[in-house]
């Protein structure tokens, strides 16, 4: 599974537009009236303020290179503060194994930065904004883990160890080896680094074999081709 594009609502559209092309330099690939959409690496991120209620916010995360995860955080320090968890403003996944740092964008969205070990491909060159490899993470919440489950099967979409999904739990829904992964789960887990909970937000995201996943306002997860 690849994550061609992912579409998130947001309540503050200008505010967003200057903080991810004006402070961090993306590469705005098409604007609308009320939208943009912006170049992160391989894939397209694309921020919406259509038919937007309430104040929505999500997780999702970048794969940086792998041997870039000390000079990405340096260069991220500069741009935003670091979120922390426990004192740390970093975290080391050993079981993965994976490094991250995080940061808090305008509308509230927990953004991550993520080194896989072992997966992620080497830079020689200097980190920069177009040094982000692609969309690696993105948070699915919906009201039936179990329904969604089901229907993320049909685009052959797994959970990324085969275990059974769990209500209680985040479900990371992809391959392993390939270190992207949807992140399945009910409302009001609490993202780390963050005092936010998981909560339902409409979005959509475009993967590989030209399938669409949406999640309405109702919190029900569609599969469109």
């Amino acid at each position: 599974m690849e994550i061609k594009s992912l579409t998130l609502q947001t309540d503050n559209l200008q505010t967003m537009k200057e903080f991810y092309i004006n402070k961090f330099g993306f590469f705005m690939i098409d604007e609308t009236r009320d939208s943009f959409q912006i170049q992160t690496g391989t894939s397209i991120l694309e921020f919406t303020n259509k038919d937007t209620v309430s104040k929505p916010y999500y997780h999702f995360a970048f794969n940086i290179p792998e041997n870039q995860f000390e000079e990405a955080k340096f260069w991220l320090k500069n741009k935003v503060q670091l979120l922390t968890e426990d004192g740390e403003d970093e975290v080391n996944f050993s079981h993965l194994p994976a490094q991250a740092i995080y940061f808090e964008d305008p509308s509230g969205n927990i953004v991550e930065f993520i080194a896989r070990y072992g997966i992620n491909e080497k830079s020689t060159e200097p980190f920069t904004i177009n040094s982000i490899l692609h969309i690696s993470e993105i948070g699915l919440i919906v009201d039936d883990v179990f329904k969604a489950g089901k229907e993320l099967s049909k685009a052959h979409i797994f959970e990324r160890d085969n275990k059974p999904l769990n209500e209680k739990f985040l479900n990371f829904m992809g391959v392993r080896d390939k270190g992207i992964f949807i992140i399945l789960a009910h409302p009001g887990r609490r993202w780390i680094f963050s005092d936010k909970y998981s909560s339902i937000f409409p979005l959509q995201i475009s993967v590989d074999k030209g399938k669409m996943i949406i999640v309405n306002h109702q919190g029900e997860c569609i599969i469109n081709d």
